[in-house]
């Protein structure tokens, strides 16, 4: 049988997710610590910073590559036995990386690095939404991204410490170190899986589940829509270290210190989630967040008429959408996985592939445009990425809620 749902946030229910994020923090600091660091690398290297946002591409491409795998054996197999490999792989490659000798084997680790993600997002991820009750999920997803969003306000002060005094290797050192702590966190208090909840279908079956995934128009989509709420402030990330750095003449803390409103903010909306998701339809925090998300898009651009004051512009349209992010992308995350009635480790390898792969596009077109633009590019790649949501995705939204409320679902 399976077991229940849990509904409550004690202290026993919090042990497993707690244990989940220290892992995903230390994953998320192999992006938010490098990046920053990777301004380090690069000249180490002897080749141009343009590398650098290629560090988060190769991770995130990495992070969709083997997402086919992981869901539908996670089924078969039990998610526990594929979160602590995966756990202890990542720390692997974060060791490994350092004996590299040229940009492109670096960026090939990176790439094995992603792998961390994967295990996360269609594993880990899908171990939280079949144990908790809906919206106890999404106040388990909201509170984890809080955690979490440490990584992006630590790792670029750190990140930049690492370039100005000491070396980008120690910053993998000390990730490879949390992510042991967390597969021993992970192996003490992940709960065990039940024998009767594993799928006996052979792996041969995963390729008709995933058919029946990707036929879902309203998995589509929902999918779909979550990049264009992230993407921005993950190009934020990326790129933030070229235009504040180089750009702007930030120093490292500087560069540190811009970053604390832009991510404070993205705390602040998942926060002011879990406090209002059990007081309006699910789904209506979507509603709000995507038009503060454009708003902040349009101040971000009128920065580029007004030069004086365009970096401080910039920072606050960024601020804007990362705060219209936390107040939607939770919601966003748990109807698109519960779009389709297939095992969810399958449907979170779907949603991971489909997700990363939009990332490492993106990302990699919106670098060469900034190369080509500067700050024309960035700022108008954030403001199609908005503009893209008030299409289907905004539709099928009100489609599902509509339909939430005549079979009386808050």
């Amino acid at each position: 049988m399976s077991q229940p749902q849990i509904s409550k946030l004690t202290l026993g229910a919090l042990l497993f997710p707690l244990a989940l994020v220290l892992f995903e923090f230390a994953v998320y600091l192999g992006n938010d610590l490098v990046q920053p660091a990777m301004l380090g690398v690069t000249r180490d290297f002897g080749v141009s910073s343009s590398w650098a946002p290629s560090s988060m591409s190769f991770y995130l491409l990495g992070g969709g590559c083997l997402a086919w795998l992981m869901g539908p054996l996670s089924d078969r197999i039990g998610r526990k036995k594929v979160l602590l490999t995966g756990a202890l792989f990542f720390t692997a490659m974060c060791l490994l990386i350092l004996f590299m000798p040229n940009i492109q084997s670096f960026l090939g680790v990176r790439f094995l690095q992603g792998i961390g993600l994967t295990v996360i997002s269609a594993v880990g991820y899908a171990a939280i939404q079949e144990n908790f009750e809906e919206r106890t999920a999404i106040k388990v997803m909201a509170l984890m991204g809080n955690m979490t969003l440490m990584a992006p306000l630590l790792g670029p002060v750190i990140g930049a410490f690492l370039i100005d005094h000491i070396s980008w290797h120690w910053g993998f050192i000390g990730i490879a170190v949390l992510s042991m702590l967390g597969w021993l966190g992970l192996k003490l208090a992940m709960p065990n899986d039940q024998k009767a909840n594993l799928s006996t279908a052979p792996m041969g079956n995963m390729w008709a589940d995933f058919k029946k995934v990707y036929s879902n128009k309203q998995f589509l989509v929902m999918t779909s829509a979550l990049p264009m709420a992230s993407l921005p402030i993950m190009m934020w990330i990326a790129l933030s270290p070229v235009m504040l750095v180089e750009k702007f003449a930030f120093t490292g803390f500087e560069y540190g210190l811009a970053q604390i409103p832009v991510l404070g903010a993205l705390i602040l909306g998942s926060v002011l989630l879990m406090k209002i998701v059990d007081k309006y339809p699910l789904g209506q925090t979507v509603l709000v967040g995507l038009p503060i998300m454009l708003v902040g898009s349009l101040v971000t651009i009128s920065g580029l008429f007004v030069p004086d004051y365009s970096v401080w512009l910039l920072i606050i349209g960024m601020t804007l959408m990362s705060f219209g992010e936390g107040i939607c992308f939770s919601v966003l995350y748990r109807l698109a996985m519960m779009s389709s009635d297939v095992s969810k480790g399958t449907v979170a390898s779907a949603m991971s592939m489909m997700m990363m792969l939009i990332y490492f596009t993106f990302l990699e077109i919106s670098r060469h445009l900034y190369e080509a633009f500067d700050m024309l590019a960035f700022s108008l790649c954030g403001l199609v990425l908005v503009l893209l949501w008030f299409t289907l995705p905004r539709k099928m939204l009100k489609q599902i809620m509509q339909k939430r409320k005549e079979n009386n679902e808050f």
